[in-house]
Formats: C-alpha cells, structure tokens, sequence
C-alpha cells in the first residue's frame, strides 16, 4: 500500500508515494548505515577504515592497489587507512605468498573475531527469517532482491568516476 505525501504527518521524515516492501528497502538501507555506525564505534574507525576492513574481512586480505581501487581511493589514501588499520592492530601487512614484491593486507585474527562477533548474530537472525517461507515465497524474495540490486546498479556509472 503507498504512502500518500498528503496524508504525512508535518515533521515526518518524508516519504515518496511507494508501496510499503519499497519503503521497507528504503528502511533496511537506512538501519544498516546504522549498524555501520555501531561497527565502527566497536572497532574505533571511521566509515573509510570501517569499509576497508569490510573488504579485507571479506576477501581474507587483498592487495593495497585493488583495496584503492574498490573503495574508490587514491592508492596514497589507502596506504593512509591502512597505516590506521595496523596501528589500531585490525590489520597486517605482509609480503603477497605468489608475488615477493607484493604486499597484501590482511585482518588481524582478533579483529576478525571482534567484527564476527557483532556481525554473526544479525547475519544469523537474517538468515534464520528465510525459515519462515516456503521455497516458491523464498524465490519470489530473491527475485525480488535481485531487482532491487540491479535497479541500483542501473544507477550507477559505468566508469567510477
């Protein structure tokens, strides 16, 4: 059911005439800058370091030049956040295992475990909802989902800029 501008309250966060599952992705975008927030209260670092260490979390460590790259940063910058990121002990430095001359970064095992510890729980509570639909409502949500992602996509430039 939409939302009708008109029928807003004065002083309410505005929201535009959608149905209620688009507002609701509007909502769940909104919650998560929130947890991110808290995530990098926990880890004591800004939402650039925050991303940063997302990233090597995620790919079990990466090369300073491809971190620039996906964060959108100077590889200066990086090496900046990086710099950050080991004296905050979250990361590491180390010679790349194929290629001497390169570095690779990677998470620290107490940092892991400290954003694990904060990130597990929701990702499980998430995961366990899917419980509650049978599989032809479960495809339907990640058809869904999967629209919702490539609108975004659609969005964005071809080139970063």
């Amino acid at each position: 059911m939409a939302i009708p501008p008109e029928s807003q309250s004065p002083g309410a966060p505005y929201r535009l005439g959608v149905r209620e599952p688009t507002q609701l992705m509007r909502d769940i975008l909104d919650i998560s800058k929130e947890f991110q927030l808290l995530m990098s209260r926990e880890l004591s670092v800004n939402s650039t370091d925050l991303a940063a260490m997302e990233l090597i979390l995620m790919n079990h460590g990466m090369g300073p030049t491809e971190l620039a790259r996906k964060l959108g940063l100077s590889t200066a910058a990086v090496t900046t956040v990086v710099d950050r990121l080991v004296a905050l002990g979250h990361a590491t430095r180390s010679k790349h295992p194929h290629d001497g001359r390169a570095v690779i970064v990677q998470p620290t095992p107490e940092a892991t475990l400290q954003a694990m510890s904060t990130i597990l729980p929701v990702v499980r509570a998430i995961e366990s909802t899917l419980d509650d639909f049978d599989d032809s409502e479960q495809e339907t949500i990640t058809r869904y989902l999967l629209q919702v992602s490539h609108a975004y996509r659609q969005a964005l430039p071809a080139e970063p800029r």
